[in-house]
């Protein structure tokens, strides 16, 4: 096809002729410049408008780019919401489970038992499930914190399960919750005590380790140093000599 200014040329060539009376050269000439200008300012014009509409066009695809980026953000932002309030939920589900378990057994260990009772009910102090609950009621009350009632508590598992395989643990335990009522010589003996009578634990490297510690509130530093050297030489691949190195090499 013709471009249009090209046609409008071809038009005036083929009225030139029927028209040569009425105009000279000159006058022909003009109106074909002036029909050229007007020409080139419409392709201009349409130039313009090409781009600007294809200018338009790249606005409107980015746009939709930012759109669909926006709109994949929001579905990842709500899926990430759903996941959030699924695991809030399962969390107080399991919270509430535990606290519910922790409750019963404390209530377990709580209630007395006697001989009698024992002997009515087919339950004896030896029975395991007994002094398990017995344990794990004492360990709930040092991990809430309650560090009084948890001495007392495994200060009574002590004397009712000599005897039990819990004994090294509750011992232990024991010592944390004095150590942490600032009651270091009590907790001390503790760690002491189970060293000899548990040497073997694996509670022991750890109860050895705290007894640096122990000593060291008590300002007993040469002793404490001498305790964490202890702990490497006679337990060198436990967490207890990796953080007793780490002390030493401080110039704790």
């Amino acid at each position: 096809m013709l471009k249009p200014r090209a046609l409008i040329l071809l038009g005036l060539c083929c009225v030139a002729p029927a028209q040569a009376g009425l105009f000279t050269d000159d006058d022909a000439r003009k109106n074909i410049q002036q029909v050229e200008a007007r020409v080139l300012k419409l392709e201009d014009q349409g130039k313009q408008q090409t781009q600007s509409i294809l200018d338009l066009q790249s606005q409107i695809e980015t746009l939709n780019g930012v759109i669909r980026q926006l709109r994949g953000q929001n579905e990842e932002t709500s899926h990430g919401l759903q996941d959030a309030e699924k695991r809030e939920k399962d969390f107080y589900v399991d919270l509430d489970t535990r606290l519910r378990h922790f409750e019963s057994i404390e209530a377990a260990a709580a209630k007395p038992v006697d001989a009698a009772q024992a002997g009515d009910a087919g339950v004896s102090s030896d029975d395991p499930a007994v002094q398990d609950h017995a344990i794990e009621a004492a360990y709930a009350l040092a991990k809430s914190g309650n560090n009084a009632d948890a001495v007392r508590a495994f200060q009574e598992f002590l004397k009712k399960y000599p005897n039990s395989v819990h004994v090294p643990n509750a011992m232990y335990w024991l010592g944390n919750a004095q150590f942490a009522l600032n009651d270091y010589k009590s907790a001390l003996i503790n760690y002491r005590a189970l060293l000899k009578n548990y040497p073997g634990s694996d509670k022991a490297p750890d109860a050895m380790f705290n007894i640096a510690g122990c000593q060291l509130a008590l300002k007993a530093v040469p002793q404490s140093n001498a305790t964490l050297k202890q702990v490497i030489s006679k337990y060198p691949d436990s967490a207890a000599a990796a953080k007793a190195k780490k002390l030493i090499a401080a110039g704790r």
